[in-house]
């Protein structure tokens, strides 16, 4: 039973942070909640950043978790552009705001999600030079886009990851000339492998995205402080007015870091290291979403995921677990992508060198089609592409953790809810 005298303490307002202060109150936690955010904005959603508020079909109010007057009704003390510098866990407190506020806590949980990879080149201190991961950043690139398509020009993208096609489709859609600059020999390598990366090359070629693969970003070209051109390591030049780093995200530990707290190593992703309930080396503090790296069971190793579903469950977990209830957090890693007329939701893990096949059910040429990647007869993950309402057998599949008829896997005719043991 919680006392109300005590005070829970969320760092970072982003939806995990959001989410987990809703939670704190609709599971009757009665205490203290101060939620403190190091952005100037309430606690926004981030998908909409590079899908439909970048695009204009979504208007900004609809990226907010809450309405502004939502904290308030609900007792949350929320601390907007304030960053929090120092915590202390003898004395249980965390330092924030330029006067050094103190706030003590009973129980913190850490939200602070990642922040974009830089890209580590000359040239990078041009106006023309953008990076994705706020919603002022959405803003300033959907006037850039708008410009690029009214003037016909040209932006180079920097990695061929769902941020860099999502914002190459936006792109096209404005007008703009789009060159997506990629180290790999196909987009979405690490995620999906070699054998799928061409139906999304060959979606974006259509609608005329030019791909440089087997290179990287060298140098951006300016004059007068503008983009004029983008050079690669194989000494191809790009015209450009506009350059994107899309090159993936790192967690942002230093605060955790700097209090001790047990880190997990780069090549698990990097991030706060947390059991399955969610807590860190440190019995009161927790972490959360992108910041968070977990051990999950089906998986048999430790992931780190960067995904809105990830945060928009695991803050409610982590805010369970803080307060006393039983919490093994092991969701099925989900995400979902919108480019142009294709839609996809992904479900599992299976990077390069997990799998031993990927199984296709459907038609891949037409992008109407569900794939599998498999090892051992065990479904790990599962791609539904411009298919519907078949995430959860496909979840199933994978938790179910036994082998399967890959044949019948194949067969649109059989249904998947058969497959299942």
């Amino acid at each position: 039973m919680v006392d109300a005298d005590q005070t829970f303490v969320i760092v970072g307002g982003g939806l995990a942070g959001a989410k987990a202060a809703e939670t704190l109150r609709a599971e009757g936690f009665t205490g203290r909640v101060i939620l403190i955010c190091d952005e100037r904005d309430h606690p926004y959603e981030r998908p909409p950043l590079s899908k439909g508020y970048l695009l204009g079909k979504e208007p900004r109010e609809s990226v907010f978790v809450h309405e502004p007057a939502w904290y308030a009704q609900n007792d949350i003390e929320l601390h907007l552009g304030q960053t929090v510098d120092a915590i202390d866990r003898t004395a249980k407190t965390v330092r924030f705001g330029d006067d050094g506020t103190l706030a003590h806590y009973d129980k913190l949980l850490l939200a602070t999600g990642a922040e974009p990879r830089r890209l580590d080149i000359p040239g990078t201190d041009l106006a023309g030079v953008h990076h994705l991961r706020r919603l002022a950043h959405a803003e300033r690139l959907k006037g850039v886009l708008a410009a690029l398509g009214r003037d016909n020009g040209h932006i180079v993208i920097a990695g061929a990851g769902w941020i860099g096609l999502e914002i190459a489709a936006a792109a096209r859609e404005y007008g703009a000339e789009v060159t997506v600059v990629e180290p790999e020999p196909t987009p979405l390598y690490g995620v999906l492998g070699p054998e799928l990366g061409s139906v999304f090359a060959d979606l974006h070629r259509e609608h005329g995205v030019r791909f440089h693969f087997g290179a990287r970003l060298t140098e951006i070209v300016g004059q007068d402080g503008m983009v004029l051109a983008a050079r690669t390591d194989d000494g191809q030049e790009h015209p450009a007015h506009d350059v994107l780093a899309a090159i993936g995200a790192a967690p942002r530990t230093a605060l955790a870091e700097a209090a001790g707290l047990e880190m997990t190593d780069r090549a698990h992703g990097g991030g706060v290291a947390v059991d399955t309930t969610l807590r860190t080396s440190d019995p009161d503090i927790y972490a959360a979403g992108d910041v968070a790296s977990f051990p999950h069971g089906l998986f048999d190793t430790r992931l780190r995921v960067e995904h809105w579903a990830n945060a928009l469950n695991g803050g409610p977990a982590a805010a369970r677990a803080m307060l006393g209830k039983e919490v093994a957090y092991d969701r099925v890693p989900y995400f979902f992508s919108d480019q142009y007329d294709l839609g996809m939701e992904y479900s599992g893990w299976a990077p390069p060198g997990t799998y031993d096949e990927v199984v296709i059910r459907g038609d891949a040429a037409k992008r109407e089609f569900i794939a599998f990647w498999v090892k051992s007869g065990r479904v790990l993950a599962g791609m539904n592409v411009n298919v519907w309402d078949v995430t959860e057998p496909i979840q199933k599949l994978i938790t179910a953790r036994t082998p399967v008829d890959t044949e019948a896997l194949a067969d649109p005719h059989v249904p998947l809810d058969g497959l299942l043991p």
